[in-house]
């Protein structure tokens, strides 16, 4: 992972982020200074970031806002206060409101940014400069180091390239944490095609078929928020095994980048999970990003065990195959 260390002082009223990766300075000022690639990666995982405004000048101001699961938007700003390219920038960092004016009563903090070359590629140190003991404590306790430190960890593939990034991988799943697992897969194929397979019933029953020897035999889906799916598989010819299904509905619907859906084993008891599906492109190609939380780790573990991502990989090849004939 790209970052190797973070720091809070309290004498010096400061929180060091230090990362390294494998690109020249100049490819991370790049990713760092175009609106377009932060929001590839500035948010972190289940908040990505927008940033609808960014003059990129001494005196200017970026507006930013995360968007959480369930639709939550959190809102920030930064006011450019010295460019020095490719080296650095510093800015003011505000918590804001969505017009983007700072929140009363909360921390403001003097953030520098420094890229400089090593033998390997590139560094990047972070420094958060706070007015008091307390507001960089509230910082901390609002999750920033365990946000920022997933949030520059995802910096890799945006230097890379998604082909690089993802060459000669398949289905790959992190563990984030005790309740959050997160599954990747790059498609060849447009997003708007991808995002067209995951909501359309007669695309869906193409690919989304698991292991050979089944076939879906119930794929109702309402992609609208609010909106009711459900899913049916059964086995076909002498597959082993037993009928089973999905249902849930869509809590949050972005076309055609993002979309959250709650998913449940039907006729069961088991809690629901909640899967937030994320679509980046990049030259025709589609990186899938879905983000599972699970009620618990144990929950976690069982799912995981049953092979679900060796699953998920035979119906992403399939759909690469489907996606060739649209």
């Amino acid at each position: 992972m790209p970052v190797t260390d973070v720091t809070t002082d309290a004498e010096a009223l400061t929180l060091t982020l230090t990362a390294d990766f494998a690109a020249p300075v100049e490819r991370l000022w790049e990713a760092f200074t175009d609106p377009q690639q932060l929001e590839r990666f500035w948010g972190p995982p289940g908040w990505p970031a927008r940033f609808p405004e960014f003059d990129f000048t001494p005196g200017g101001r970026a507006v930013y806002y995360m968007t959480s699961p369930q639709g939550e938007k959190s809102y920030g700003s930064w006011e450019f206060l010295e460019i020095d390219a490719p080296r650095g920038f510093t800015v003011l960092d505000n918590f804001a409101n969505a017009d983007g004016a700072p929140l009363d009563g909360m921390p403001v903090m003097r953030v520098v940014f420094t890229f400089e070359p090593t033998a390997a590629g590139s560094r990047m140190v972070n420094v958060s400069h706070f007015a008091s003991a307390d507001a960089l404590q509230q910082v901390v306790d609002f999750g920033a180091v365990e946000g920022s430190t997933m949030a520059i960890n995802q910096l890799d593939r945006v230097l890379a390239g998604l082909r690089e990034y993802a060459a000669g991988k398949a289905t790959q799943t992190e563990i984030l944490d005790d309740t959050h697992v997160r599954i990747t897969r790059l498609i060849e194929g447009p997003i708007d095609l991808v995002w067209r397979a995951h909501q359309e019933p007669e695309l869906l029953e193409k690919w989304m078929l698991g292991p050979d020897g089944w076939r879906m035999s119930v794929c109702e889906v309402d992609p609208a928020v609010g909106g009711k799916y459900r899913y049916e598989w059964e086995p076909i010819g002498d597959t082993e095994g037993e009928r089973f299904g999905f249902d849930g509905e869509t809590v949050l619907s972005e076309a055609p980048r993002r979309a959250v859906t709650t998913e449940h084993m039907t006729g069961t008891d088991y809690p629901s999970t909640l899967n937030d599906l994320n679509l980046e492109e990049e030259d025709g190609a589609t990186l899938i990003t879905l983000l599972i939380e699970y009620p618990d780790m144990q929950t976690r573990d069982i799912v995981l065990a049953t092979g679900m991502t060796d699953g998920m990989e035979a119906s992403y090849a399939r759909l690469e195959g489907v996606l060739a004939g649209v």
